[in-house]
């Protein structure tokens, strides 16, 4: 439901656009629906994450454990705030600053898809309590950061004109053919890592 969700979001602006019908209410309500889909949802799938996987001897001492079991709730509440800063910046039209909430729901909607269908023993890392608390400040830090990134929206359908963006999915795809959802943390590093690179090749074209 999350990836369709994130289909329905990249698809939503588009229509309302060629048909016209965008308004200030729907602004308000995409984002209200980005709040539920990709700030309480992976709130949630981490929480569960930290009391299903209940620490053993090498994990969270277990008094430790019952205040902190509530902390992947943090992109929760850093997912707001970056909602409610793109609804202010209308500098965000062809690029994101800070990591996209739909990103950060679909980075965290693979954990679990990772932890149930494991090719690659990396169930033991994605359901370490220390890995979830940890990289709940790391998206948390991600989104409200000032790192500039691209949107996947597309000018034409010329290779010129969308150069990063071609990359960028042809790549994804490749990732995705071969390593299923364990793919998705590396797409989203991808992102991350040619948003930087085209934004240095920018800069350099722009002295």
């Amino acid at each position: 439901m999350i990836f369709l969700a994130s289909m329905f979001d990249f698809m939503d602006g588009l229509i309302a656009r060629s048909l016209n019908a965008y308004s200030e209410i729907g602004k308000q309500l995409d984002s209200l629906a980005d709040m539920v889909t990709f700030g309480v949802v992976p709130g949630m799938i981490m929480y569960n994450i930290m009391i299903n996987y209940a620490p053993g001897d090498d994990g969270i001492n277990n008094w430790l454990f019952g205040l902190l079991k509530y902390f992947p709730f943090i992109v929760t509440i850093f997912a707001a705030f970056r909602l409610a800063k793109f609804n202010l910046d209308t500098k965000q039209g062809n690029s994101f600053i800070g990591l996209p909430t739909p990103a950060m729901g679909i980075l965290v909607t693979s954990f679990p898809l990772i932890i149930k269908y494991d090719r690659w023993n990396l169930a033991p890392i994605f359901s370490n309590q220390l890995f979830i608390i940890c990289i709940s400040i790391i998206l948390s830090v991600l989104m409200v950061s000032k790192i500039k990134l691209f949107a996947l929206k597309f000018k034409s359908l010329k290779w010129n004109d969308n150069k990063i963006q071609f990359i960028f999915l042809i790549l994804s795809v490749l990732l995705f053919s071969v390593f299923l959802f364990t793919a998705i943390p590396l797409i989203i590093f991808l992102y991350i890592v040619l948003s930087v690179i085209n934004n240095s090749y920018l800069n350099r074209m722009s002295l």
